[in-house]
């Protein structure tokens, strides 16, 4: 097993999805901040491009995977 695969990063990098931290939001519901909070937090893993993020989109689905909560 290699690195990568132990780090649990995929093996082609080329094959995945990055959303901007507004399309992050927007599919979310959310403010860009709190984007930004999830990011810095570190609940929400990111890429730095620039001076700006980019966020698997993976991440996000696996992300309100974890935080769906059944009110009812």
């Amino acid at each position: 097993m290699d690195d990568r695969e132990q780090s649990g990063r995929p093996e082609n990098l080329a094959a995945v999805q990055f959303l901007t931290v507004a399309e992050v939001a927007a599919m979310m519901r959310v403010s860009k901040m709190t984007v930004y909070r999830l990011v810095h937090g570190g609940e929400l893993p990111a890429a730095r491009v620039g001076r700006s993020f980019r966020v698997p989109k993976r991440a996000v689905e696996d992300y309100l995977r974890h935080a769906y909560f059944d009110a009812g």
